[in-house]
């Protein structure tokens, strides 16, 4: 721990920053010549994915995630609960979807029995409800001071996330609050950033040159996209204060992560927010240059275990990028499919929460990838539709899902508030995204299927969790147990591997 101490008390020098964002602007510099040289085109689209989850004991109590569970493809998360997966990149074609799928399966198959042997259980779900056995409270709220140093002791134990944790507490000089509909909380720490989990859908774009046109379509499509995967209705019962659950009920939003996250950062810097648009591929190395500098590492501070393998030459833009929070990211740079020593340019898919099975989560990658290449190839006018009502549309899914006034643009060139034509076309061009890309309409049906059906079916994982929780308030259940009833039902469905729609009580 001792070393971990003095990384996070170097990380908060001055000369430190000064270093760092030396290195930075070096680096953004000879990236952005890259770019311009066309160094960052490569032969076709690509995929990847990272999904996180969280860990429950034989009760379904939040619990540790043991060491075994963690090998290539399975990493800490922000919390000691926390797992992350991540796919190795494939091509955009029907066999890249099969790849995907089957080394997701494979890396969760493996991170299950692992933690299965350790009496404990990996969930994939956007937020934990059933506390620990000392209360959510106090597991949020365990920190010690270290010679200067807060550790949040329920925190995983990299450098990064401490450090992470010290500068913005240092920056606000106090609690951090979060509030949501029922609970207003002060917290010591970031650390309830970790009730929440997601999925994050990798994008490579060939042509730098084209993907001004890929990014600012994609922004259009946040809240469309997000009112489908819903997933995190509720926190832990114990973290609420209120007298009429079943108002709670109607109040809360249907996504509470994108508040959780955007709180547990932004009172020090507003980082966690909807991108703006951009004009060129070059600018969103210049947006990463001017955003807030936070917990800098220099490279030659680490072992070589704990490293990136983001290439070493930017190395400390890349560790930049680790705390550039836009809904909707870049990431330029890296190595991509199948090309050697060649570089790319692709689109991270930020705000989607973990779903309930691989099938929906593999669902949701080909929805974002055959949306967004199929809006593109199309000439589209979606990118047409003004950013501030795009995020507003963003907004309006968080709090009510499907049920949210959504804004869309359409193939003719006319502004709608129909959520039957959004996603009528929607899913339109996602499908002729995907066949574009070759994939066998076996396998758009197989992971679109469930996914359009949510629409047809006007079902949501929140909406699933809410309805619910009011049957068995409509009981007689007092609220902590209704939620507990319905997660342990949740986790057992989600474990079957059937997607939402096909639960019974989801039609």
């Amino acid at each position: 721990m001792a070393d971990r101490i003095d990384l996070i008390k170097r990380s908060l020098r001055d000369a430190t920053r000064r270093e760092f964002d030396r290195r930075v602007d070096d680096q953004a510099a000879r990236l952005t010549d890259a770019v311009r040289a066309g160094r960052l085109d490569s032969p076709g689209f690509g995929l990847g994915l990272e999904v996180e989850a969280y860990v429950v004991d034989e009760a379904g109590r939040l619990a540790r995630a043991p060491d075994a569970v963690f090998g290539d493809r399975c990493d800490r998360e922000l919390g000691v609960h926390n797992v992350e997966f991540h796919t190795d990149p494939d091509p955009f074609d029907g066999e890249g979807i099969a790849a995907q799928a089957a080394e997701l399966r494979r890396c969760y198959r493996d991170a299950q029995r692992a933690a299965e042997s350790a009496g404990v259980e990996i969930v994939p779900d956007a937020m934990w409800t059933i506390p620990p056995p000392d209360g959510s409270r106090e597991y949020l709220a365990d920190v010690r001071d270290d010679d200067g140093v807060i550790l949040a002791e329920n925190m995983a134990p990299k450098p990064r996330y401490r450090a992470i944790d010290n500068a913005i507490s240092e920056r606000i000089d106090g609690p951090i609050t979060l509030s949501v509909p029922g609970s207003e909380h002060r917290f010591p720490s970031i650390l309830f950033e970790s009730l929440a989990s997601s999925i994050q859908p990798h994008v490579q774009i060939p042509a730098a040159e084209d993907f001004p046109f890929y990014y600012n379509t994609a922004i259009r499509t946040l809240g469309p996209v997000l009112a489908l995967a819903t997933n995190s209705p509720l926190l832990p019962p114990d973290l609420y204060d209120v007298d009429d659950p079943a108002r709670l009920l109607e109040e809360t939003y249907h996504e509470l992560r994108i508040p959780v996250f955007e709180q547990s950062i932004n009172r020090a810097w507003e980082k966690v927010r909807v991108p703006g648009d951009i004009g060129t591929a070059a600018e969103t190395v210049e947006r990463l240059v001017d955003d807030p500098t936070c917990a800098p590492f220099l490279r030659e501070w680490l072992h070589d275990d704990d490293r990136e393998t983001f290439p070493d030459r930017f190395w400390e833009l890349d560790h930049k990028r680790g705390t550039y929070w836009r809904w909707l990211r870049t990431v330029v740079g890296g190595q991509p499919v199948a090309e050697g020593d060649r570089w790319s340019i692709r689109i991270e898919y930020r705000p989607l929460p973990a779903q309930p099975t691989v099938t929906e989560t593999i669902g949701f990658q080909c929805l974002v990838a055959g949306l967004i290449c199929g809006l593109c190839a199309a000439d589209h006018p979606l990118a047409t539709l003004d950013r501030d009502a795009a995020e507003r549309s963003f907004y309006r899914a968080v709090e009510d899902g499907l049920d949210a006034d959504l804004v869309w643009v359409t193939a003719d060139g006319e502004r709608t508030g129909d959520r039957a034509v959004i996603y009528d076309e929607l899913f339109e061009f996602a499908r002729r995204g995907l066949r574009e890309r070759g994939v066998p309409p076996g396998t758009v049906e197989e992971y679109l299927g469930p996914i359009e059906a949510r629409w047809t079916e006007r079902t949501t994982p929140s909406r699933w969790k809410l309805d619910r929780v009011g049957d068995r308030l409509e009981a007689g259940e007092p609220f902590a147990d209704a939620v507990y009833e319905m997660q342990t039902e949740y986790v057992r469905r989600s474990g079957t591997g059937e997607p939402l729609v096909q639960w019974p009580e989801a039609r």
